[in-house]
């Protein structure tokens, strides 16, 4: 049976700032987690919560594009995906929610809202609702909304539900071609797109992240 795919950084927490200028060892640096889709409280699925918790960052499935992501309540985790990405700061980033409860605990929620997720979600849409004060300020516009998503795939749904918390959902690609991040995003989509040959998701690479 085909399995789903992991992938995250290592060392990237201690050593991200020197990797991002000096290059990047794909092979030192990432561990590839194959999950079984029939069979998703496996230990791999647990190792990669475990690294969410103590602050790394992954690469993940969803029902659209491969996820790049990191726990939401860990500033500095967020501060490395942007770093990774090369995005600009400016430019909050969505994340994914469990259920619908748990989007009402991150994200004002009006009753018409709420019919409107319900029939779309999950699914391959993010909804841009007013936060709550429960959203970092890190991850809110000016204007103080938020971008949600609950994407329909098991393995990000289940990733999400064992962590506890939201993950931060922006694609695997670079913000910027021109920097020296784009070997880090070029290393996770070559990797993730050669193993979509065995995998229930096929991605598709966007052209803008």
């Amino acid at each position: 049976m085909a399995l789903y795919q992991v992938l995250y950084w290592k060392d990237i927490p201690a050593q991200v700032a020197a990797q991002l200028d000096g290059g990047f060892q794909g092979s030192r640096m990432t561990e590839v987690l194959s999950v079984d889709p029939d069979h998703l409280k496996g230990r791999h699925l647990k190792k990669a919560v475990e690294m969410l918790r103590g602050g790394g960052v992954v690469v993940y499935p969803t029902d659209t594009i491969y996820g790049l992501g990191c726990d939401i309540t860990n500033k500095e985790a967020i501060e490395r995906v942007r770093r990774i990405k090369g995005r600009d700061r400016k430019k909050p980033m969505s994340f994914v929610c469990s259920d619908l409860v748990n989007i009402s605990r991150y994200a004002h929620v009006s009753k018409f809202s709420y019919r409107i997720l319900k029939r779309f979600l999950p699914g391959a849409y993010t909804f841009v609702l007013p936060a709550t004060k429960e959203t970092p300020r890190i991850l809110q516009t000016k204007q103080k909304t938020v971008g949600v998503r609950i994407p329909d795939h098991p393995l990000t749904l289940a990733l999400v539900g064992k962590l506890g918390n939201p993950i931060i959902s922006t694609s695997a690609t670079a913000a910027n071609p021109s920097k020296t991040t784009t070997r880090i995003a070029t290393i996770a989509r070559d990797r993730l797109t050669s193993l979509a040959n065995s995998s229930p998701v096929s991605p598709t690479w966007p052209s803008s992240p």
